[in-house]
Order: structure tokens, then sequence, then C-alpha cells
């Protein structure tokens, strides 16, 4: 996305506005497919809950993916964007059984990640084929945060646990059609992905009709200039020959199923926003900017870093600036960091932008969540109005005083 056009974005959509380019997307689609073409059957599950837009789903859908949902309201947002049913597979967390049985309803794949969970579903739908969510209790992310496969995890059910889980399915006649893992985002050591991998394969040993493996994800993008990132290339190379022996030793052509969500759509999106003030103090500048952590929170949940780019003066005299909102709370975007001179109206340009961002955006302080625009075809479109004050009052009540 050149710098020209987000400037015109800026100028028709105003700010704070995201930006997603479709081109980019269909690329790391492709990517991932390319790195694991030695496979027979292949499904790309894109989740959701990276960025929801319905014009986004609607992108996915044109391309051949699947959905990884965690939400029935995800699930019916997939269907909404033109998703067959049995393209989604639905993997929720601490949900209750109602809510389960009615995805199964709509004809969705359900991934089932606790015990109790499963017996009850087994019991009362043993017909229904059940996707089982194992803890392989290895962490292949970056930390607890992110990480969701390690012993602590409240996701999955423990492989210690799997002499119960299997007495389960044979008391409730259920049948399991895939296993599945998700070890956590931010993953840089292929190898102790490919030993995860292992405890999957052997726990797939013990079902005699699976349709697929499911690996999740969190394949790490690169957040900076030189920072490192997944090597899905080398991934692709080993674990589809590993894939492909453990499916000769099971006796059949299983499908290999991802969920990347960063991955995808990470790198495809910006955030712009306008500098309000510059502001010095005795020891730092502030630049501060018409956004906060009502909109872009990882930097402040995560400790995520965002490359940010002043593209009103990209080729400026580079100051250190500390960058940070207008929430009456501490919402700095980044410490003392080198972009080229700020000064007030201008676009700052935050990077990686795509994944988890709008999605995890709020009223915070009343105030208005951001547009999105969509670059489809060389062309941006909006794919999202920024709120109003209607919006703000749209569900609130006022009783008589």
């Amino acid at each position: 996305m050149d710098y020209n056009t987000l400037l015109q974005i800026v100028k028709e959509y105003g700010s704070p506005t995201y930006v997603y380019d479709a081109e980019k997307i269909v690329l790391q689609y492709k990517r991932l497919t390319k790195a694991f073409n030695n496979v027979k059957q292949l499904r790309i599950n894109y989740a959701v809950k990276a960025l929801s837009n319905i014009s986004v789903l609607k992108l996915f859908n044109s391309i051949g993916s699947g959905l990884d949902t965690v939400s029935i309201q995800e699930v019916q947002l997939g269907l909404k964007a033109g998703f067959k049913p049995e393209d989604i597979i639905y993997t929720p967390n601490g949900v209750s059984l109602e809510e389960i049985e009615n995805v199964a309803e709509l004809g969705v794949q359900i991934n089932i990640d606790n015990l109790s969970i499963l017996e009850q579903f087994g019991s009362k739908h043993p017909k229904i084929p059940v996707c089982i969510r194992i803890n392989p209790h290895v962490m292949a992310g970056g930390n607890t945060n992110i990480s969701v496969g390690h012993i602590d995890s409240k996701f999955g059910i423990s492989i210690h646990q799997i002499p119960l889980l299997l007495r389960i399915v044979e008391n409730t006649n259920m049948t399991i059609n895939g296993i599945h893992m998700h070890t956590g985002s931010d993953i840089l050591d292929i190898d102790v992905f490919l030993y995860a991998s292992e405890i999957l394969f052997e726990t797939a040993k013990n079902f005699k009709n699976l349709e697929f493996i499911d690996f999740g994800s969190g394949f790490k993008v690169p957040y900076k200039k030189g920072d490192i990132e997944t090597n899905i290339e080398e991934l692709g190379k080993k674990l589809s020959k590993r894939f492909n022996s453990f499916c000769k030793e099971y006796g059949k052509d299983l499908t290999l199923a991802f969920e990347p969500g960063k991955f995808l759509v990470s790198e495809a999106g910006v955030f712009l926003a306008k500098v309000n003030v510059v502001k010095q103090t005795t020891s730092t500048v502030f630049a501060q900017i018409d956004s906060g952590f009502n909109h872009l929170i990882r930097p402040m949940l995560y400790g995520s870093q965002h490359e940010i780019e002043n593209i009103s003066n990209p080729k400026g005299r580079e100051r250190f600036y500390s960058v940070v909102g207008y929430i009456c709370e501490t919402d700095t975007f980044a410490n003392n960091r080198r972009i080229s001179e700020i000064n007030e109206g201008d676009i700052l340009c935050f990077k990686n932008a795509g994944a988890y961002c709008f999605t995890m955006a709020s009223n915070y302080n009343s105030r208005y969540r951001p547009s999105e625009v969509l670059i489809y075809k060389g062309k941006p479109q909006l794919i999202r109005q920024r709120e109003t004050f209607e919006d703000i009052l749209r569900n609130q009540l006022e009783i008589a005083m």
C-alpha cells in the first residue's frame, strides 16, 4: 500500500481508520497452500477471530478457504458470508452445552475441548461426529498470554487424560472424526511444533474413524525490519513428509488442517491515525494521536511492537518520540521510537494491524470504533462505517427519573 493511497483514504474516510490489502491476504493464503502442496488433502480454515469483517470473510470464501470459529456468532457470520456449514469448524472454550448443540444443528463441525462437555454431548448426540482438542503440554508460542498448549492452559483435553477420554467415547458410542491441537501464537521453533505433532499422531492412533488432523496454527509474522518469522516452507516440507507417512500407517488418506489467522491477515493491515498534539516534557517528546487502546490494544495488552511510520513526512529527519493515545489511561503505543519528524496533523501508519486489532476494539471513554477499508482489485472500498453517537446509545434504555 503506497502512502499516497493511504493519505487519500484518510482524506475520504477520516481517521482513525483500518485499511486491509486483499492482494496481500491472497498471497499469504497461496504461500501457505504451496508450502503443503505435497499433501493430498489440505484444508486451511481461516481463524475468524483475527479479523471478522464480513467482506474479508467473503474474500476467503472466494479463494476456497474454510473457517475456524470460536462462537456461534462467528459461525453465523461465516454462513452469512456464504460458507457452507461443512466448511466451518467450531472450536469454543468454556461455552455452554446449549450453544454447542445450537451450532451442531447448523451442520457445522464440532470441536470439543473438555471431558465434561464431551460426555454430555456424546450421550445426547452420539451420531454427530466430533473433533477433540488435545492439549499436548507443549509450549510452542512466545509467552503464556499467547501460548495455549502448556500444562496450565485452560484449553484442550490433557494428553494424560486420554484413558478417560477413550472410556467416554466407548461408553457413549460416539464418533470421533478429527483430532486437533493449538500450541499458541508466534511459533519460532519448528522442531518444537513437530514434537507436539508427534504427540498428536500418537493420540490419533486411538481413533479408527478419523477424517482429519488439525494442527492449529500460531505462525509468527515479522513485526519489524529484520524480525524473525516462522519458516513456513521448511515446516511444510518436514510436516508434509511426516503426515504422509502417518497416513500410510493409519491406512487411509486424512486431511491435514490448519487454522491460521495472524499469518493470513496481520501484514495485510495497517492502522492510520492523526497526530492531535506534539507535546514535549523535560525528557520526552510525545506524539498524541486521535486513538488509544480502545482501537489498538495489542501493544498495551501483549507488549507487541507495531512499526510506526509518519506517512505525511516519510523522508523527514528522524527523531525520538513516544506515541500515545487520547484515552484517560496509560495508552502508550511506542516508547522513544525513531520516527520521521512529526508535526500536528500528520498521519501515522501502524504496520501489522490486520490481526487482533479491530476485533479487540471497544467504546471505552465512549469513543467511536473506527472505519475499515479494504483495497480490493486496486480500489479502496469502505467495508465498515465509522460509528456515530447513535451507535453509542443504540442498546441503552433511559428510565424515568
